[in-house]
């Protein structure tokens, strides 16, 4: 019940203000997000790495309205790569990309810039041996998003694409992709959808991301399964068991900060383990979207609020 008003709290500018100024969100935060600036991301990143854990970094923004914010998130990207590169973090990390905070709302030829500036992002990452994944925003945008990611796998066949179970058109995007040297991270979805495009109850979801499940580990790409859910995530693992997959065809994903406990058993027992780290001072609509997701996470901000406020 409260899912929808966060999430519309989310793109609120007052609602951002005031979150953005109470005393105990820092705290709160730092939880779910590395740091503000590059220094944090790249601690965290190797404190990871050395636990056993792959990454995927996310330098925070989305919804960019001006060209120069884009460029400035691609030098952003940019400067991350090398980092990567210069530390030897580039073997265990990657970078996930939103297409929004590159460019693809602009007005008029936002679609091109997007795709021109995810090239420069994709070139850099080639340049020091790691990986790109463009992350999939609302369903206004996943044509978009698919589009692009098209045309970067001409000259980057290892870009990775996100889809979203709770939508309806995903399993047949999953069969479109599920194909040799495809990188696919299967999540549940986090933004707020409409009913003609989206499921809305929770057990119809989690039994689209089973399905979508099965046709992605019965495929020839590599399965990325983004997932806190015990019952899923033993499911994923049953499904690979099922399709021959040996260890390394596929990989586990959770968000930094949320169930740290069950990252380490999956790093124990042999299987990938990559973790969602994001970075940077555009924190606000990650963080509200992660309150969404679970009721614990906002029972943890709410009793935060009340102790340190």
């Amino acid at each position: 019940m409260l899912r929808s008003p966060i999430l519309a709290a989310a793109r609120s500018p007052r609602t951002r203000s005031l979150v953005e100024h109470l005393p105990p969100t820092r705290a709160i935060v730092d939880r779910f997000v590395a740091g503000d600036v590059l220094a944090d991301a790249i601690r965290v990143t190797r404190e990871l790495v050395e636990s056993g854990r792959k990454v995927t970094l996310d330098h925070l923004g989305e919804d960019t309205a001006d060209r120069s914010q884009a460029d400035a998130t691609v030098d952003a990207y940019e400067a991350l790569l090398d980092t990567l590169g210069e530390t030897g973090l580039a073997r265990s990390a990657e970078v996930s990309v939103k297409l929004s905070a590159v460019g693809q709302f602009l007005p008029g030829d936002g679609e091109r810039i997007a795709l021109d500036n995810a090239r420069r992002i994709c070139a850099a990452a080639a340049r020091v041996g790691t990986t790109v994944t463009l992350d999939m925003e609302d369903h206004t945008t996943t044509d978009s998003t698919l589009g692009i990611l098209r045309e970067l796998r001409a000259d980057f066949p290892w870009v990775g694409a996100v889809l979203q179970a709770y939508l309806r058109r995903t399993e047949q995007d999953c069969r479109d992709l599920a194909h040799e040297g495809s990188r696919v991270r299967l999540c549940k979805g986090a933004y707020q959808e409409p009913e003609s495009v989206a499921f809305q109850d929770k057990g119809d979801v989690d039994r689209s991301y089973v399905r979508c499940l099965r046709i992605l580990m019965g495929g020839a790409g590599y399965p990325m399964v983004a997932s806190h859910d015990p019952r899923l995530i033993a499911i994923a693992r049953h499904l690979a068991d099922l399709a021959g997959r040996a260890p390394g065809s596929f990989e586990f994903q959770m968000l930094y900060g949320i169930r740290p406990e069950e990252q380490a058993r999956i790093v124990e027992r042999g299987d990938l383990m990559r973790i969602y780290l994001p970075y940077g001072a555009e924190w606000y609509g990650y963080f509200m979207r992660r309150l969404a997701e679970r009721p614990a996470n906002l029972t943890f901000f709410l009793r935060a609020m009340a102790t340190k406020g």
